[in-house]
């Protein structure tokens, strides 16, 4: 999110092989020059190409989440980026043009426009539109990948389930033409409790089949588990510190993904003890924090019931992700906000800061009468395009990423490398 539509990016790009060529992608991108301005309904100014639905869509849930109306013009924008199937790309540049096979649809932009569009009260047609279509890329057993038809992973799998529950359909409901639920493809990407990194989510399992620890998982995975959003509620009933949930791994024949999103939290608490904050796990910036995943982390935490787990990592990121989050624009200050929320805290008194108009500065001016959600003037605005060349993963640029997998090659031992095989923190 969030980092995880970076990772998510990564792992379909893993997936499909040369099908992302260079050249493909040249096609396909709306050209982004450093003069050609994009639609101002938009938030970011940075080129969309891979996140304009995604950042949409989380900068319009944060909003909402803190009783901002957001501009009408840019609820539109969003809604007009659905095709008729009712799926969503990562960005269309010209969404009057009909969706057509060309057209690279994904899981993770269609659960989280979902999300967005259900807490925004947007038409049954246009919400229920997207539960089919994810309902029909479903998987066999019980959850999704990134593009349709691609092995399923945790983080898409978890972000559909938020998105499912945001329109009113019960992921227990969903069964795969196997009869497998959403909750069957989490449970099988549990790591066994007796095994390195016990407890935690896996992305996916590598080529042998077995599976590796990993904290963006892990955090996507105990809010799936739980059948959440990406603005998930605290739980208020945690875990009591001398009850087992709390300070062991469950295992066994009657393992319930109950179970495994306790699991997951315990793990994720373990990781954030020390230092507050989780490491990035891509290649060149493994001791870079990760500032995207760590307030994922806060979230998850939160929604499992482990609120006093999400003390240190919440200060350390009220200190530390102001920079990172003027860097990496609206995404992730809507991740900051929904850490904020999880925890009770004011976004518009994050470490000193105003989450709230600092996200609204990224984008056009909501209706709300909120100061705090004036728009940046057209200097702010540049400096930011200017600024804003990392991503959600530690500061490390998707750009980069991207390109760094396509010159190798990038195929799936790369995606297993950079986020299977590496242990958080």
């Amino acid at each position: 999110m969030f980092v995880r539509r970076s990772a998510a990016v990564l792992a379909a790009t893993a997936v499909i092989g040369t099908a992302f060529a260079p050249a493909a992608l040249a096609d396909e991108s709306p050209g982004a020059t450093p003069s050609q301005a994009f639609p101002s309904a938009l938030y970011g100014s940075t080129d969309p190409t891979y996140d304009g639905v995604w950042r949409q869509s989380l900068a319009l849930l944060a909003q909402d989440s803190v009783g901002v109306e957001p501009a009408k013009k840019s609820v539109d924008w969003l809604v007009g980026q659905q095709c008729e199937s009712g799926a969503f790309a990562a960005y269309r540049p010209d969404p009057s043009a009909k969706c057509d096979a060309k057209t690279k649809v994904d899981t993770n932009s269609t659960a989280a426009a979902l999300q967005a569009l259900e807490a925004l009260d947007a038409s049954d047609a246009v919400t229920g539109a997207a539960v089919k279509w994810l309902k029909s890329v479903q998987n066999k057993d019980g959850g999704w990948g990134y593009f349709p038809g691609t092995p399923s992973d945790t983080n898409s799998t978890s972000v559909v389930i938020g998105a499912l529950d945001a329109g009113d359909t019960d992921p227990k409901d969903v069964p795969s033409k196997d009869d497998r639920t959403p909750y069957d493809a989490l449970l099988g990407l549990s790591v066994p409790c007796d095994e390195t990194g016990g407890g935690a989510f896996a992305f996916q399992p590598d080529k042998k089949g077995k599976l590796a620890a990993n904290a963006d998982a892990t955090a996507a995975g105990v809010l799936g588990a739980l059948g959440e959003g990406l603005d998930a509620d605290p739980e208020e009933d945690g875990p009591d510190k001398a009850s087992p949930k709390a300070s062991q791994c469950a295992g066994g024949d009657s393992f319930t993904i109950e179970d495994a999103a306790a699991n997951g939290a315990l793990y994720l608490a373990g990781a954030v003890a020390k230092n507050g904050y989780l490491k990035s796990s891509l290649p060149g910036a493994e001791d870079q924090p990760d500032y995207g995943n760590t307030a994922d982390t806060v979230v998850a935490l939160a929604a499992a019931g482990r609120t006093a787990d999400t003390g240190k990592p919440l200060a350390w990121l009220e200190k530390n992700s102001g920079t990172w989050a003027a860097k990496s624009g609206p995404a992730a200050y809507a991740q900051l906000i929904f850490a904020a929320n999880a925890t009770g805290t004011d976004p518009r008194a994050f470490g000193g800061a105003d989450l709230v108009k600092q996200l609204g500065a990224t984008g056009p001016a909501a209706t709300s009468s909120d100061a705090s959600t004036a728009p940046a003037d057209e200097k702010n605005d540049k400096d930011e395009q200017d600024n804003a060349s990392d991503e959600d993963d530690g500061g490390v640029s998707l750009w980069w990423i991207i390109g760094v997998g396509l010159v190798g090659g990038i195929g799936i031992g790369f995606l297993l490398s950079g986020r299977n095989k590496k242990q958080q923190p």
